[in-house]
């Protein structure tokens, strides 16, 4: 058996209309930006087969360091497909989930920045409080509250 040459996941990216919007909702739910500039030239889109592309992202870490979204707004070329109304049952990327410490709390601090429950939240079992939650141009986000007292 050989060894896997994986080190480690890097990031998850998010295409987005609004980089102020995406950034703030994910600021509040308690990600950093890391940093925001410009990607772009033939060479990005080398690696990306759009040819020539301009691309602004922002970068956002957890807070313990270990995981990024990279959130991308297309100015070049042009967005050909738009998959934000889809449902949770749809092909493709699905969500990103997020451990929390008060999911209430989370929840409704993100409602102030245009998330909503597609659900509810539901207990599952004694380990998790969960909920599906979609944010600013239907971002669709998980959050899970690890339950240790088993409530």
């Amino acid at each position: 058996m050989s060894k896997s040459r994986l080190l480690r996941m890097d990031n998850v990216g998010i295409v987005v209309e609004s980089l102020d919007d995406a950034v703030a909702f994910f600021t509040e739910l308690g990600l950093t930006l890391e940093g925001r500039g410009m990607v772009e030239g033939e060479w990005a889109g080398r690696v990306t087969g759009l040819g020539d592309q301009r691309v602004e992202i922002a970068m956002m870490v957890t807070p313990d360091g270990h995981c990024r979204l990279e959130l991308c707004r297309y100015l070049a070329p042009a967005v050909v497909a738009d998959h934000r109304a889809a449902p949770v049952n749809a092909l493709g990327y699905l969500r990103a989930m997020f451990a929390v410490s008060d999911i209430d709390d989370v929840v409704t601090r993100l409602r102030a920045h245009g998330g909503e429950l597609v659900g509810e939240v539901v207990q599952y079992e004694n380990a998790y409080r969960l909920c599906y939650l979609r944010g600013p141009e239907g971002i669709l986000i998980g959050l899970a509250e690890p339950l240790a007292d088993g409530r």
